[in-house]
């Protein structure tokens, strides 16, 4: 009876409803094929495909704000990239590759020792840089961070053969990061970076213009 007493009000319902307007030259009911789903009409005007939707990339439009660091670990960290990766002869460095940012996130999920191995790099950095400067790292010049970093630098014959010292350890490791994070970027992809002259377009020695470096090497050869 229930049945019986609501199926006058079904074609009411469907009177009421606004039929969608078939698409220009008639597409809608003979190019449509299944419920327009299958052929060249259906929704597109004059049988053209569906509308494509642009896709941008989240880190085309947005920043990556440190969490992991604190503010003057990270702006060490920044100035320490900077350094050691800048962008020389057409080739972005690591700031404008976001490396910095990037490595904040990789470090906050990696094992604790080596969360803390860079904690303790870029504390010492810090005061190093206020016991001989009087200043944060952030802050020196060129010249000062060649003073600070420089001791602190060792080539490796291995790559896991990291320095016992914790600081020059630290220092190993970040020129390793800080160099993937950089070469591995969109920004980096996007310019063409590798294809450049020199070792990835950096140029070769310790530089490719005046206060830039790309630190190489150096001897002596860590030994134990």
């Amino acid at each position: 009876m229930q049945a019986l007493a609501a199926a006058p009000a079904v074609p009411a319902l469907i009177a009421q409803q606004t039929p969608m307007s078939p698409a220009p030259g008639g597409a809608g009911a003979s190019g449509s094929g299944r419920g327009g789903r299958g052929g060249r009409g259906g929704f597109a005007a004059g049988g053209e495909g569906p509308a494509t939707i642009e896709v941008t990339q989240p880190d085309a439009v947005a920043e990556t704000v440190a969490h992991f660091f604190t503010t003057a670990q990270f702006s060490a960290l920044k100035k320490l990239s900077d350094t050691l990766m800048p962008a020389i002869n057409g080739s972005p460095g690591a700031l404008e590759c976001g490396a910095p940012e990037f490595l904040d996130f990789l470090i906050s999920a990696s094992p604790a020792d080596r969360k803390q191995l860079y904690r303790g790099g870029l504390d010492a950095l810090n005061a190093h840089a206020t016991a001989k400067f009087a200043k944060q790292f952030s802050d020196l010049n060129t010249q000062q961070v060649d003073a600070i970093i420089r001791p602190l630098l060792t080539a490796m014959p291995w790559a896991l053969d990291h320095p016992r010292d914790p600081v020059m350890h630290f220092m190993a490791s970040a020129r390793t990061d800080i160099s993937e994070a950089t070469r591995n970027s969109r920004v980096w992809a996007d310019s063409g970076g590798g294809g450049r002259a020199g070792r990835g377009g950096r140029g070769g020695g310790f530089g490719g213009g005046a206060g830039q470096y790309m630190w190489l090497p150096i001897d002596p050869v860590y030994k134990g």
